[in-house]
């Protein structure tokens, strides 16, 4: 049984897509009522008819729907539906056709507790909006959206919005925005509490987490360093399935499509494992893909990392 069982792990591939794939793509936007918000959204859509899981994606500080087009394109030829959701009040428009000597100040001030709020509104908000869009007759997502498998990612701002719509707590009283629809969730550059003990803020988490940042992952803006980024991982309670990677030589720009300007050239390989990892904790955790969970908890996972890239892992216990 042992070659057998090799044969099949080893034909898991996560970075495996359909020859000639485009994602169909549509722009969207979803509007609030309750308060009176439009949260624009762009979608990209896989080949197969009929329902597919979704992933969300939120984008970090200053960003657009439009960010990380990668994951996007990828994971959509793996089957499922990705939302790019776009925050207004922590997008482009607070940088876009300012002076560059006011950019920072900017950026600073819209990193907020007021955007945090209105952040972790709009995911169950789009959640809502979603669900409605797959019941309407004629609308372009009628019937595509498996709303009982939702996974849940972003970067920066983003990854701080996924913590906290996914069983993160904040402050004294443990404030919680988890949404229960998510039942996975990808961080990529994860933030610790910038004050208070860290274990409290995670000990809620009740979903697998994937965290992924690199060993130059730092930002002006928010008061995250390398090592507090990594102080998530073991602060994540015993009872979920917990994964990180940290990319040697990452920026913190190597989880979106771009560097940032003067930071000159970027190993391609980083996109590789982030695509690679992510799919196969999607495929996990959203198809119930038991070869995806294993070739995470395997060789699989390494076999993707380069040799200075640091890869943890721990199953559920209890």
């Amino acid at each position: 049984m042992a070659p057998i069982l090799a044969v099949v792990l080893s034909a898991y591939d996560p970075m495996a897509v359909p020859a000639g794939f485009k994602a169909k793509t549509v722009d969207l936007v979803v509007h609030d009522t309750r308060r009176d918000r439009d949260i624009p959204v762009y979608v990209y859509l896989p080949a197969t008819a009929g329902k597919a899981p979704v992933v969300l994606c939120s984008h970090g500080l200053g960003g657009t729907r439009f960010m990380a087009s990668y994951l996007g394109r990828h994971w959509s030829a793996r089957g499922y539906v990705v939302v790019f959701t776009q925050h207004p009040g922590s997008d482009d428009s607070v940088w876009r056709g300012l002076p560059p000597r006011e950019v920072m100040p900017a950026m600073k001030k819209a990193a907020s507790g007021e955007n945090f709020t209105l952040r972790v509104a709009d995911i169950p908000a789009v959640l809502d909006q979603l669900t409605a869009w797959d019941k309407q007759p004629g609308h372009p997502l009628e019937g595509r959206l498996d709303m009982a498998r939702v996974g849940m990612s972003g970067h920066s701002f983003g990854a701080v919005t996924t913590q906290a719509v996914s069983g993160q707590s904040f402050g004294a009283a443990g404030q919680r925005y988890t949404d229960p629809r998510i039942l996975a969730a990808c961080a990529f550059s994860p933030s610790s509490p910038r004050s208070g003990a860290v274990g409290p803020a995670f000990g809620s988490v009740k979903v697998p987490w994937m965290l992924m940042t690199g060993t130059e992952d730092v930002s002006p803006i928010g008061d995250q360093t390398v090592e507090t980024r990594e102080k998530v991982y073991p602060a994540l309670p015993a009872t979920i399935d917990r994964y990180e990677v940290v990319l040697d030589g990452a920026r913190h720009s190597a989880f979106t499509d771009r560097a940032l300007p003067g930071e000159g050239s970027r190993n391609p390989a980083h996109h590789r494992a982030i695509l690679a990892l992510s799919t196969a904790f999607w495929d996990a955790y959203l198809k119930g893909d038991k070869a995806a969970k294993a070739w995470l908890t395997g060789p699989g996972a390494k076999s993707i990392l380069g040799k200075a890239d640091r890869w943890q892992s721990a199953t559920a216990k209890g």
